[in-house]
């Protein structure tokens, strides 16, 4: 085999399946990329065998063939090569000794059989949708920060993909916070319902290049999920098992509503988020008034107080959240103001538009009304 590349050209493609290379694996192969220039054109392919990534890259096919290398390896060396106008050219025999040389640097590196690579499932494509690379994007990044990041419990682990008609409900929680975005599709679809791991998903959102005219095909089959854009296949395990019944912890019920700026709402939490270190759990105290909302927190570091102008329904309240956990839904809210809807202190606020567009569920907390 041998076949010459554009620095940039190559160093994408492996950064694009990097993400799926095993790095702590029994199995040799499993950290290796697959280069295929087998069939006319180059392919290149990582397989962890829950998240598997192929992507074509532009290049010349001198001679064809196939060849697994170390992904490690095989990244350091093309990242550290002067590129520019040179080619880098790599080269193998049918020992799979590899040469990959760019000017007057040369490395010869030792490969594996591309024949005992495992090659990504097939995955039938009957039953899919179609959205712009910019939905998906989007509509991960809205969500995927409320994902357990320990596995003590699978679903929490994965995002939650419901279809239905032309709508895409996304749904991610963590126990204590729960995101869902609804998105409208352009066609109708069969029910669909997966739960696909946020890893996978994580990593997609760094690929996909988020340009609402370019669109992605998400099929669906009995233990996969598989992404289709661009030059770019991703093939993905799901999560077995029966997500959580989502709609009994949603509720419309409230004693107090509150409209307020969401810019101001989130400066003033962030502000006070400084005197909070990693670990420490203070909450921020939000004392609900007629037309103000009031803010405090205490911590060892010091103290802050600060009072946003809110337009409020219903009944006085005292409530108190992990700042961050409000930080992280504010942020990915485009409105100019946001609706909170509370019951008491003990209860659920939900952060929702007219439309539930989007629903930010956020649990409260315990604190000492004496210290307040």
């Amino acid at each position: 085999m041998k076949l010459t590349f554009q620095k940039d050209d190559l160093m994408n493609g492996i950064n694009i399946v990097l993400k799926a290379v095993h790095s702590k694996t029994t199995m040799s192969i499993l950290e290796c990329i697959l280069i295929d220039a087998s069939n006319q054109q180059i392919k290149l392919t990582a397989n962890d065998m829950e998240l598997g990534i192929e992507t074509t890259v532009k290049g010349t096919i001198i001679e064809g063939g196939k060849i697994a290398l170390d992904a490690k390896l095989l990244s350091e060396i093309v990242r550290k090569l002067s590129g520019g106008d040179s080619p880098i050219t790599i080269q193998s025999n049918e020992k799979f000794n590899t040469v990959i040389s760019c000017d007057n640097s040369v490395f010869n590196i030792p490969g594996r059989d591309g024949e005992e690579f495992s090659y990504l499932p097939y995955i039938e494509k009957d039953h899919y949708i179609c959205l712009s690379q910019f939905s998906l994007r989007e509509v991960i990044g809205q969500t995927i920060f409320s994902i357990s990041p320990n596995d003590s419990n699978k679903m929490m682990t994965g995002e939650l993909f419901q279809v239905s008609g032309d709508l895409l409900k996304v749904v991610s929680l963590d126990g204590h916070r729960m995101s869902i975005r609804n998105i409208r599709l352009k066609d109708n679809y069969g029910d669909l319902k997966v739960i696909v791991p946020g890893k996978t998903l994580n990593d997609i959102s760094k690929i996909l290049s988020g340009d609402n005219e370019k669109e992605v095909l998400v099929y669906f089959s009995r233990n996969h999920i598989l992404f289709e854009f661009d030059d770019t296949i991703v093939v993905s395990r799901i999560i077995e098992g029966e997500y959580f019944r989502i709609e009994q912890m949603l509720s419309n019920d409230y004693e107090t509503k509150v409209t307020v700026n969401r810019r101001d709402f989130l400066d003033c939490i962030d502000r006070a988020s400084i005197l909070i270190r990693e670990n420490d759990k203070k909450p921020i105290i939000i004392n609900i008034q007629e037309n103000v909302m009031q803010l405090k927190l205490n911590s060892s570091f010091g103290s802050m107080n600060a009072e946003v102008l809110i337009h409020k329904t219903g009944k006085d309240l005292m409530i108190g959240f992990n700042p961050r956990f409000l930080i992280d839904a504010l942020r990915m809210i485009s409105d100019e103001e946001v609706d909170l809807y509370m019951m008491n202190p003990k209860s659920p606020c939900f952060i929702r538009d007219e439309d539930e567009n989007y629903i930010y569920l956020i649990l409260p907390v315990n604190f000492n009304a004496a210290s307040v």
